[in-house]
């Protein structure tokens, strides 16, 4: 199997490329610049719809996993055109190329589709988005929905082991932080299911093995705010809490609104999957493992 993964040297892009290759898939890492460190480098401008073309012309890849995007929530509202030419015009580009190539196409979205007002949503609950990031991957979700057949997952606070695309993730950097003795505020009033990267990419790979198709929440099974979220890695790791501040959204100036409760129900990848979405003390623990791996 040809495996195409735009974003290949994101956070997700690059941890799914890795765990392919170890199933000996024929894994193909697209990005805008030479980053990817796993599979064969494609240097790709989603944008560019020629180029779009001739990348899919060239690998004609059997599964496409599109998780390029312009994930900067706030550079999205600042920069709304640039968003929507990534977001949803790339999304469109890669749509097109897949129905030439007959590729099959896993789309990877987000939980800011939703308003943040109800919290725990399932597939079927009303998108509605609230800023300008969720806006335009919403819109990209309608995209590809215009296919018969399509896999939309949606995760939610994305972490892993290592910095990804000169990045470092939250986990990374409150890890960082809080080894330094540094005080960090975190806010209490923002729920979501955060997702380990390892977790995702096994969920991925089993539903397109299974050729699974529609709507799946595949994120973590664990609704933890931001602050339990930060504590819950600093037990795990054994960092001084103390460090960690309560803090309000209200005292942050965001130049995008964030939902106050964007955390998915995950009971249909749990009944689906056999890799199924792992709780908060089993990712930490993964996390921790796959840290301790890579320090040698």
């Amino acid at each position: 199997m040809k495996l195409l993964i735009t974003g290949g040297s994101g956070l997700y892009g690059s941890k799914l490329a890795q765990t392919a290759l170890a199933k000996e898939i024929d894994v193909f890492s697209a990005d805008i610049q030479n980053l990817s460190p796993f599979g064969d480098f494609v240097k790709l401008d989603i944008t560019n719809k020629e180029a779009v073309e001739e990348a899919f012309e060239a690998i004609a890849p059997d599964v496409v996993v599109h998780a390029a995007s312009l994930t900067d929530v706030d550079k999205c509202e600042l920069n709304k055109e640039l968003a929507w030419k990534i977001n949803v015009d790339g999304t469109r580009n890669i749509l097109r190329s897949c129905n030439k190539t007959g590729s099959f196409l896993v789309y990877v979205s987000t939980d800011y589709v939703f308003s943040g007002e109800k919290g725990c949503y399932v597939e079927s609950d009303t998108a509605n988005p609230i800023n300008y990031y969720g806006i335009t991957k919403l819109a990209a979700e309608e995209i590809v929905q215009t296919r018969d057949e399509y896999l939309i997952a949606r995760p939610s606070v994305i972490y892993g082991s290592r910095p990804a695309a000169g990045k470092v993730n939250f986990a990374l950097w409150l890890i960082e932080t809080l080894r330094k003795g540094e005080k960090v505020k975190i806010v209490t009033d923002q729920w979501n299911t955060p997702t380990l990267n390892t977790n995702l990419a096994e969920m991925t790979l089993e539903a397109i093995e299974r050729k699974l198709t529609g709507v799946y929440h595949l994120c973590g099974a664990s609704r933890v705010s931001r602050f339990e979220f930060a504590q819950k890695i600093a037990e795990a790791f054994g960092l001084d809490k103390a460090l960690i501040e309560a803090a309000c959204s209200s005292q942050f100036s965001w130049p995008a609104k964030r939902p106050q409760d964007s955390s998915l129900d995950t009971l249909k990848a749990q009944r689906t999957f056999n890799c199924k979405p792992l709780k908060i003390i089993d990712s930490l623990e993964q996390l921790k493992h796959e840290m301790l791996q890579e320090a040698g």
